[in-house]
């Protein structure tokens, strides 16, 4: 690791550590490429994370089946050099071995990235077996202490038993006891179920933001730390793109304002500039 990269991340993970601890939620929004990402830092957002869904998808690629891993660690290592903390969602780590995912944590924090997102959904739709997913977060912190791991557990999303409040903090403890930094669980809404859920650990308790779920506001006053947009960003992005190039399709008032200028959007190379 040059000392450049690893004075950057040793600060991007303490600095990182401490948005998830002290003030309002840290809200993460989730980039998919490095114009997003650097758009993203230019507005002001105090630290960035990588959606899976968003970066597969650009790449034709189907997301949550591990085959991501190249351009999951190309982004990474490209947008490690922004200014702000960043977290990097590497689904179930694109291994089955708990040393290889370890290696990968490795070589992310050898780039200067701050964190990391894994999640125990398998591609199949059930859940990774709690044991070895904490075997996985144990060797990811052995190799890379100054990685926060944000551990996901997709409970609420695969359904079935899965999906009962009891298992998810059973998991969630038992990923903190690992080492996990954080714990996410996407897919709550209920106010009740995150209110157990934040008193169930110590660690910082990520929400995946919802439209159709509680505001931002009522999540820090149910004691949520992180807030995650997902692939909402992405998913809203190609939708707006798609509905102006319709509008001028039609000659129907194309609503372009605000949009970056070529100058502005050649600008964001700036940001990724090799010292």
């Amino acid at each position: 690791m040059s000392s450049t990269n690893q004075a950057a991340n040793a600060d991007h993970f303490a600095e990182f550590c401490a948005l998830h601890r002290a003030g309002a939620p840290l809200v993460l929004p989730n980039a998919w490429d490095h114009a997003s990402a650097a758009a993203l830092v230019e507005r002001g957002f105090a630290a960035i994370g990588t959606t899976s869904l968003g970066v597969a998808i650009a790449a034709g690629k189907p997301d949550g089946v591990g085959g991501t891993r190249e351009e999951t660690v190309r982004l990474g290592i490209g947008i490690a050099r922004l200014p702000v903390p960043v977290s990097v969602d590497i689904e179930g780590g694109f291994a089955e071995r708990p040393e290889e995912v370890a290696a990968l944590g490795a070589e992310l924090v050898r780039a200067g990235v701050a964190g990391v997102n894994l999640e125990d959904g398998r591609a199949d739709g059930t859940l990774t077996d709690a044991g070895r997913q904490v075997a996985v977060i144990a060797a990811l912190k052995e190799a890379a202490p100054t990685l926060f791991v944000n551990a996901r557990t997709d409970t609420y999303w695969v359904g079935g038993p899965s999906a009962s409040l009891d298992e998810t903090v059973r998991r969630i403890r038992a990923y903190r006891a690992a080492g996990a930094d954080g714990v996410f669980v996407p897919g709550v809404g209920d106010e009740a179920a995150i209110e157990t859920l934040v008193g169930a650990t110590d660690a910082p308790l990520n929400i995946l933001y919802s439209p159709t779920g509680p505001p931002r506001t009522r999540l820090a006053e149910l004691g949520v730390r992180r807030i995650s947009t997902g692939s909402l960003l992405f998913r809203v992005a190609v939708r707006s793109a798609v509905d102006l190039a319709w509008a001028i399709a039609c000659d129907e008032e194309a609503g372009a304002a605000g949009a970056p200028t070529y100058a502005q959007a050649q600008a964001m190379s700036e940001a990724y500039r090799a010292d």
